[in-house]
């Protein structure tokens, strides 16, 4: 078993004890014992200054953005392919020709979802494979309110509607259509073959 060695505040309180320590044998020791020195402990160097900070000066005002959920463009990129590699870069790019077309600009919710859903399950039906979903791009709002409301609010239900039965088993991929078939207003859907 070895020995600890004292740190350099250990021998320091040593020599504080021992400077007011009374003898109990005057004459028995002439000296102390001698003591290892504390090894000098390194200077710390200095922080460098920083400019002087105030609260807000380096602040840009962000526009507000209302729409909390990552845009649908991004959402949609991030699913996987489920379609052929080569027919879906063709798709993207307008290449493909939709061999139908739904219009939901303007409808409302309660009227656009059944629009939909028979306009898919015909389609698949009918043996189409690519159709197109026009949903608009929505309008602002004039005064926007304590809740964020999305804008367009099809263009953000048409993909949920379609990821859910009975859609579900008939699309393959959904993506936005190009800017020659509606932009970010319409939804190229590409169907299963049915059975």
């Amino acid at each position: 078993m070895t020995r600890r060695k004292l740190t350099g505040d250990e021998i320091d309180l040593w020599h504080k004890v021992v400077k007011h320590a009374e003898r109990i044998h005057p004459g028995a020791h002439s000296t102390p014992p001698a003591l290892p020195m504390p090894k000098p402990k390194p200077v710390k160097q200095p922080e460098p200054r920083l400019d002087p900070f105030q609260i807000g000066s380096r602040a840009r005002p962000k526009p507000l953005k209302h729409d909390l959920k990552p845009s649908i463009a991004r959402s949609l990129a991030g699913d996987p392919v489920q379609m052929d590699e080569k027919s879906f870069r063709r798709m993207k790019r307008g290449k493909l020709k939709p061999e139908g077309k739904l219009d939901l600009h303007g409808m409302r919710i309660d009227s656009a979802h059944p629009s939909l859903t028979r306009f898919i399950l015909s389609a698949q039906a009918s043996g189409k494979r690519l159709v197109l979903v026009i949903t608009g791009k929505g309008k602002d709002r004039d005064e926007p309110g304590p809740m964020p409301v999305p804008r367009g609010v099809l263009r953000h239900k048409v993909p949920q509607w379609l990821s859910l039965p009975p859609l579900a088993q008939a699309v393959m991929q959904v993506t936005p259509a190009h800017i020659s078939h509606g932009g970010e207003g319409a939804y190229y859907v590409y169907l299963r073959r049915s059975r």
